[in-house]
């Protein structure tokens, strides 16, 4: 199956990089090239991509408003969103993954790498750059406890299994690494998986992190396991 990408990016060599790699790919294909947020969501909707490879900083809107514009529409929800983007900012991370986007990659990332990164995406996997991913979890679990709207009430319909896998998925586990951890099969653990993508209505992991962080799991999961170690906090 061929992946179909648009390709996002208020710089014309930026893009016309990007093109060139992702249509050397064997079974890739970007569909079209837009340099402002508006064309963007123009071109998603016109094309229904698989992927769009998202600047952050784009004339007319910025690319966290045109993921959320895309992504809340059903016509378009479908459509996975990797923020490509030279500024390694926490407020860019999570105001992408609150937006819908299922990865986030730096732009001087290894060509393969980001090739890599799209055919991650679009098995329906998350995506986050490793150093991204251990700011993005360090700012959350020191941060103070935030009033972000999202009752932990989304939460009651889990199982105690379930809840112990989002701790994990939450901290960047992968589902071999939670395997191990809670001494259960890799495909006990993507079902698990999948009955979270299910009753937390998330279409991929980046969204389960969101939800883990803004129901306060991950935080109360942290104070609890802090008292049972004397202090030290873990996730």
């Amino acid at each position: 199956m061929t992946i179909r990408v648009v390709v996002a990016d208020d710089h014309i060599l930026v893009r016309a990089g990007f093109s060139v790699l992702v249509n050397a790919a064997a079974e890739m294909e970007v569909v079209a090239e837009t340099s402002t947020g508006r064309d963007t969501v123009a071109a998603g909707r016109r094309h229904l991509p698989d992927i769009i490879l998202m600047d952050v900083r784009m004339p007319d809107m910025d690319g966290i408003e045109a993921t959320r514009q895309l992504l809340s529409d059903p016509a378009t929800d479908s459509i996975r969103v990797v923020i490509l983007t030279t500024f390694d900012l926490d407020e860019y991370v999570f105001a992408a993954l609150k937006a819908g986007a299922s990865g986030f990659l730096l732009k001087d990332t290894p060509p393969e790498q980001l090739l890599a990164g799209i055919r991650t995406v679009a098995a329906g996997d998350a995506l986050l750059a490793p150093s991204v991913t251990r700011r993005l979890i360090r700012d959350f679990v020191n941060r103070p406890a935030l009033d972000t709207g999202v009752s932990p009430a989304l939460l009651d319909a889990l199982t105690e299994r379930e809840r112990e896998v989002l701790v994990h998925v939450a901290a960047g586990h992968s589902n071999t690494e939670i395997s191990a951890q809670l001494n259960i099969s890799v495909a006990t653990v993507k079902t698990h998986v999948s009955r979270l993508f299910s009753k937390l209505d998330a279409h991929d992991r980046a969204q389960l992190v969101v939800i883990a962080y803004e129901t306060g799991l991950v935080d109360r999961t942290r104070r609890h396991q802090a008292g049972r170690d004397g202090g030290r906090a873990h996730l």
